[in-house]
């Protein structure tokens, strides 16, 4: 399974599809730069709704965990997917750090 890690993720942001597995509410409250919200349990119960499988997605959570679940769960059934290494804590670490 493919991973990245977020430092690698900042030059790609505007060019990618990047999703947030979090709640509503975690994703409200800040999220990566043009991330849409899935949460995990809606993409996992019928990922054909949100994923083309033509199409890399880079997916992400709180601090990594789900979505490298998520990922490999997604990667078994043959779609294209990246995981956030770190998720969104690590993200916000890097965003304060520059």
């Amino acid at each position: 399974m493919n991973s990245i890690s977020v430092e690698s993720l900042k030059e790609l942001i505007p060019m990618i599809n990047i999703i947030d597995i979090r709640d509503n509410y975690q994703y409200n409250i800040g999220k990566i730069p043009t991330a849409i919200n899935v949460p995990m349990n809606f993409l996992l119960m019928n990922p054909a709704n949100y994923l083309n499988k033509n199409e890399k997605y880079y997916i992400y959570c709180e601090h990594g965990s789900r979505s490298l679940k998520t990922c490999a769960i997604l990667n078994n059934l043959g779609y294209d997917v990246v995981n956030i290494v770190g998720g969104y804590n690590e993200y916000k670490l890097l965003m304060h750090k520059n």
